[in-house]
């Protein structure tokens, strides 16, 4: 389910749950916590995060099966998704993501939460709640925010297409993106540079970064709101229908109800 390799202070942890097309069940974050937890220890400087080489889908997103029933939120604090973003987000030492095939889903907030990312020139990623009326919560919007502008935020949540990496990489989402032979190279040559700077001083920009990025006021008046906007979705019939139709493997029919 997700494979572990460290050598020359550089981690590997590589998705391996094609059965299940890289799904974020609650095992694999599991597993990528208690890795990233040996990572400190072990005195990791870099860790790269990728799928199996020649994968088509390098994460379909967060695992369907485990979304809950209408009437629960289906992104609350526990959920693995936010978990992994959280594990990221606050490890000390830079996580690179390198992307090869189709992103879906969670698996984009994922990858935007991750400090650098180098893709394959053909790879896409397609951030798909409103095809599943799930709705997103303030924190993983704000991971969008800090990766994209404003217009192309609401053009992948909203539009629930596919956007090339070439295109990210244009509006400066993606650090880098080559030809899939250079992949690995081009991938963990920056790991290797990153790793002979000063981990103490990476580790110390890493977080202030974190905090700045973060650093966004809201009232608690308009907290509620948006936690009772977000219940109405969950709540909804439509939110029933967009679970029930993706595992029927059909188009929904959204009535707004």
């Amino acid at each position: 389910m997700l494979q572990i390799h460290v050598a020359d202070h550089i981690a590997t942890l590589t998705l391996d749950r094609e059965q299940r097309r890289n799904a974020l069940c609650e095992e694999m974050v599991q597993s990528f916590a208690a890795a990233l937890d040996a990572f400190r220890t072990a005195g990791v400087r870099c860790v790269v995060l990728r799928a199996r080489p020649g994968c088509k889908v390098w994460s379909s997103g967060h695992d369907i099966e485990e979304l809950p029933a209408a009437g629960l939120d289906p992104l609350a604090w526990r959920d693995p998704l936010r978990k992994l973003v959280r594990e990221i987000e606050t490890f000390p030492a830079p996580v690179i993501a390198m992307i090869e095939g189709s992103v879906w889903g969670g698996a984009c907030e994922t990858v935007f939460a991750c400090d650098l990312i180098v893709a394959a020139r053909d790879a896409t990623f397609a951030a798909t709640p409103a095809k599943l009326n799930v709705p997103y919560n303030v924190g993983g919007l704000l991971t969008f925010l800090n990766a994209a502008n404003l217009r192309l935020a609401k053009e992948m949540l909203f539009t629930a297409a596919p956007v090339t990496a070439e295109r990210l990489c244009s509006l400066g989402v993606l650090n880098q993106v080559v030809d899939a032979a250079e992949l690995e190279e081009v991938t963990y040559a920056m790991a290797r540079r990153i790793a002979s700077n000063a981990p103490l001083s990476i580790s110390v920009m890493k977080e202030q970064l974190r905090i700045l990025a973060g650093a966004h006021t809201m009232s608690p008046e308009d907290f509620e709101r948006i936690q009772g906007l977000r219940r109405v979705v969950y709540n909804s019939q439509d939110y029933a229908e967009g679970i029930r139709a993706f595992k029927e493997k059909r188009k929904p029919e959204f009535k707004g109800e």
